[in-house]
């Protein structure tokens, strides 16, 4: 099915091809779990970063995930101040429903991973860069390098 509204349909497939790439490293078949992992991971992502931040990433995502990524933010409450890895996956864990949150930290990887794929790299990596360390070994080691 079509919406007729080519800009729709296209970040539709765009949308789809970044579940089925988490679904494919994550060995499921499951889009819900994909796209709740993807869901909490950028929303923790986002609230971390900060505005600017955010934004900036914001602007790589098709519009569709743009659209997630931005759902019930509440911009005062950010950056939040997670220096901590366990600190941040708790973030994540707490938008998950239980029986996938023993997954959140392979989840949190997973979607890293495809953000690297899918976005600009300089990109990827200046987001990184304004994490703490503890932070950035979720992300993949070439989202570090310069």
């Amino acid at each position: 099915m079509t919406s007729g509204l080519a800009t729709f349909d296209t970040t539709v497939q765009e949308s789809d091809a970044w579940l089925k790439a988490i679904m494919e490293r994550l060995h499921t078949d499951d889009r819900q779990m994909a796209y709740q992992m993807l869901r909490a991971t950028l929303h923790a992502q986002r609230d971390r970063v900060g505005p600017e931040n955010a934004v900036h990433i914001g602007a790589q995502l098709p519009m569709l995930l743009r659209g997630l990524l931005f759902e019930g933010w509440h911009i005062a409450g950010t950056p939040t101040g997670e220096d901590r890895k366990q600190e941040f996956l708790e973030r994540v864990r707490a938008q998950l429903p239980v029986i996938l949150a023993g997954d959140a930290e392979r989840g949190v990887q997973t979607v890293f991973e495809v953000i690297c794929d899918k976005v600009d790299a300089g990109e990827a990596r200046k987001l990184v860069r304004v994490l703490p360390t503890d932070l950035r070994s979720l992300w993949p080691t070439r989202a570090s390098q310069d």
